[in-house]
């Protein structure tokens, strides 16, 4: 078997369980997604997709921030073992989203154009610069960073297609099904905590 199609196979695999662990609010998510970054990043580079195979890095480092940050006692207990602190998103996080974005994709653009023979830069650079808020958010467990990644998933699903990839890009199809839900359990979460 092609090692492109078994970095797929592993990558979704771990990507299905990643999803599953964010849908229950479950620490180990983060875990998982130590481990996934090394999987995809080695499949995003034999792809020539830069800007999502160096986003790995990212994930392994935002990993590490979000396993910590997740891991603090609240009330004496921990939040891994509840799902208190969902909250919704408030304007000043937006702000600070939209022009963190607007940033690093801007910043981005501009490496992929000038270090790399990217075919996609506008799209990898868009993709990985909202990655970086989505994470950030789901690190503060803001229950709209599913919307977030619902736009992530939809634009990587029909980049994955077009850089012929397409197991990766099919579990970007289900990530987006899968965002939805997650974002109406958490916006239940958010009301349950709140009460």
């Amino acid at each position: 078997m092609e090692l492109k199609l078994i970095l797929q196979i592993a990558g979704a695999a771990l990507g299905l369980l990643y999803l599953w662990l964010e849908y229950r609010a479950d620490i180990r998510l983060w875990i998982v997604g130590l481990i996934m970054p090394c999987v995809h990043g080695l499949l995003y580079y034999r792809a020539g997709l830069y800007a999502d195979c160096s986003m790995q890095v990212y994930y392994i480092l935002a990993g590490l921030y979000g396993l910590a940050a997740w891991s603090r006692k609240a009330n004496g207990e921990k939040t891994a073992a509840q799902t208190r602190g969902i909250v919704r998103t408030p304007p000043a996080a937006w702000v600070a989203a939209a022009v963190a974005w607007g940033v690093l994709q801007t910043v981005i653009y501009m490496l992929l154009t000038r270090f790399t023979n990217s075919t996609v830069p506008f799209w990898d650079s868009l993709t990985t610069a909202l990655c970086i808020v989505a994470y950030w958010m789901l690190s503060r467990k803001y229950a709209e960073q599913w919307l977030v990644w619902l736009a992530v998933d939809v634009i990587t699903a029909g980049l994955y297609i077009y850089k012929e990839i397409p197991v990766t890009a099919g579990l970007y199809v289900l990530y987006s099904a899968l965002a939805v839900a997650g974002y109406v359990r958490w916006l239940r979460l958010c009301k349950q905590n709140e009460a």
